[in-house]
């Protein structure tokens, strides 16, 4: 893969270019943290975030780490940066694992200079589109969730205060996501940002008596705990992104993505599996799950964000254990409450054995994917940021068998295209494309080819599909300027810069 990329991006600095998907995994050497030592019977319980804001001794230019775990019904961010305002605070960076349509009050406080810096792996909604018609001077950095597990702990991104959502908390700083009003299941990214950050915050409406039960983030790693009156709304976890398609052509495409697994040779017990927060690889898993019970597979685990659908594979035996990072939704949560085979797990990539590695499957979206199987969900057809990697990359470079599914077009746009608009994740860690024009086989997979073919599953070529999908669309959309303004940095999940986005100007 080789993309036109800057020798250094103003606001950003010196680029490394991404070279390959495993070319940096090697060891991360973990930055220094300063640790604050808690005296004997210290009160940690503070009356408000404007005293938590001159606890931390927050400054102008510091960053300050949130976590998405209530997706769309997160109510800490805006809270905290609301108090950040009415400190006096100005220039400060706002490092979120994922930014949501309610965070779209950030845009005011970019408007006046409190807010500089964005850092996420994936922004949605106004706030999005603010971003990519170049609302701030500086780019915002676009990671993987594993590549801001790895930015924090290498101190690439140097956390001032982590400000934690926290369903239950007790006032010595124990933390967990399966009680409480505004309960959320695991709190896998929180992790990064409790043992990352300098200082840290716990913000909760479900302040219960030491200790805390279970503990999900320990009284070690929390410096504060600032009862309010809601974190959130749980209700709002779940979006349209994160529900199984009912579209039949979609579904059809779910399908056969299904019989692709059962095809490829690892669909035998022990067998592991994730999929995106896409409506057809959420569909896929289960007719996968059909398929699993057929032939009477019990698979060693199912990771992700979990939904209802992987729930109901794991409810039924065909999965001993799932593998947690985030709830998608409320049975996940209720799941997680409820089975202690049910597992939390960080986002960490670069340690002694991360989870993505052990997995024989991935089902994923796109909104684009091209000739060379790069995918991009990081940006529409018109240049606006639409979301972001998220766990996309990580698992596809982890996982034995990565298959995309998308439609050959979605209106007049085709989403098989000669070129992506921008590069999320790397064509080398693709091996197989779904559509409803047929399956595609990444030519560096010959076995799987001979595979599928053997099990009667007809496949065409990526230019196949591609001359297909511009038959369906109207004429190729404009690429970016060239020369236009870089509002995002891109990065791979080992630190380097696999593209930028350029202003959609006037958007």
């Amino acid at each position: 893969m080789t993309r036109c990329l800057p020798d250094e991006v103003p606001g950003h600095g010196p680029v490394r270019p991404f070279t390959g998907a495993w070319d940096h995994v090697g060891p991360v050497t973990r930055a220094g943290l300063r640790l604050h030592s808690a005296r004997p019977h210290a009160v940690k319980v503070l009356p408000d975030l404007d005293a938590a804001i001159a606890a931390c001794e927050i400054r102008d230019g510091a960053t300050l780490s949130f976590h998405h775990h209530l997706r769309n019904g997160d109510a800490v961010l805006n809270l905290v940066m609301d108090a950040v305002a009415r400190a006096g605070l100005t220039d400060i960076t706002v490092a979120a694992s994922a930014l949501f349509a309610v965070h779209a009050p950030l845009i005011e406080h970019m408007r006046k200079g409190v807010v500089t810096g964005l850092a996420a792996s994936t922004i949605y909604g106004p706030l999005a589109r603010a971003v990519s018609g170049g609302i701030l001077a500086r780019p915002v950095l676009m990671y993987t969730h594993g590549g801001r597990a790895r930015c924090v702990e290498a101190g690439d991104l140097r956390i001032d205060v982590a400000f934690v959502a926290a369903p239950t908390a007790d006032t010595y700083g124990n933390l967990n996501g399966v009680h409480g009003r505004a309960a959320c299941g695991p709190l896998g990214y929180a992790v990064t940002d409790a043992q990352g950050a300098d200082r840290v915050v716990a913000v909760t409406d479900t302040l219960v008596p030491y200790p805390a039960v279970p503990i999900e983030i320990g009284q070690d790693w929390v410096d504060f705990v600032v009862p309010v009156d809601s974190i959130g709304d749980p209700g709002q976890i779940v979006s349209g992104t994160t529900r199984a398609t009912t579209n039949p052509v979609a579904l059809r495409i779910a399908q056969t993505a299904a019989q692709v697994v059962a095809a490829s040779g690892l669909l035998l017990d022990g067998f592991s599996f994730q999929t995106g927060a896409g409506g057809s690889s959420l569909a896929a898993a289960a007719f996968l799950g059909r398929i699993m019970a057929e032939r009477g597979v019990q698979g060693s685990f199912a990771a992700g964000g979990i939904a209802a659908g992987i729930v109901a594979l794991f409810d039924a035996g065909l999965f001993r254990a799932l593998m947690d990072v985030q709830a998608f939704d409320l049975a996940a949560v209720e799941s997680f409450r409820r089975s202690a085979a049910h597992q939390a797990m960080s986002a960490y990539p670069h340690n002694r054995g991360c989870v993505v590695n052990r997995l024989d499957a991935t089902i994923l979206g796109a909104a684009e994917i091209d000739r060379a199987f790069n995918v991009n969900v990081t940006t529409g057809t018109d240049g606006i940021i639409l979301g972001g990697s998220g766990g996309h990359a990580d698992s596809a470079a982890g996982a034995s068998l990565t298959l995309i599914t998308t439609s050959l077009a979605a209106g007049r746009h085709a989403k098989v295209v000669d070129h992506v608009r921008t590069v999320t994740t790397p064509g080398e860690t693709i091996d197989v494309v779904v559509t409803d024009g047929g399956v595609a086989v990444n030519p560096r997979r010959p076995d799987l080819s001979d595979r599928l073919a053997r099990a009667g599953i007809p496949m065409v070529s990526i230019d196949d599909l591609a001359a297909r999908a511009a038959r369906l669309a109207g004429p190729p959309v404009a690429p970016p300027d060239p020369d236009g303004r870089i509002v995002a940095v891109v990065e791979y999940r080992d630190g380097t810069v696999i593209d930028v986005v350029r202003a959609a100007e006037g958007r």
